[in-house]
């Protein structure tokens, strides 16, 4: 018997994914060197932790 599975990570890595692409053109276009571009590229990938530590301090959870 084949059960129906729907899975509701879709979503979240669909704006996880235009988040990242948002984050790395604004870091890569700003940057003023090829490490500090290397640097945004980075900082791209973990904006999720910052947003929602700041998120959780403004909430003061």
């Amino acid at each position: 018997m084949k059960e129906n599975f729907k899975s509701s990570t879709s979503r979240g890595s669909c704006f996880y994914v235009l988040g990242f692409f948002g984050a790395a053109y604004y870091f890569i276009s700003t940057a003023a060197g090829f490490w500090l571009g290397v640097g945004g590229f980075f900082k791209a990938i973990v904006w999720p932790v910052f947003f929602v530590y700041e998120a959780f301090r403004f909430l003061e959870i």
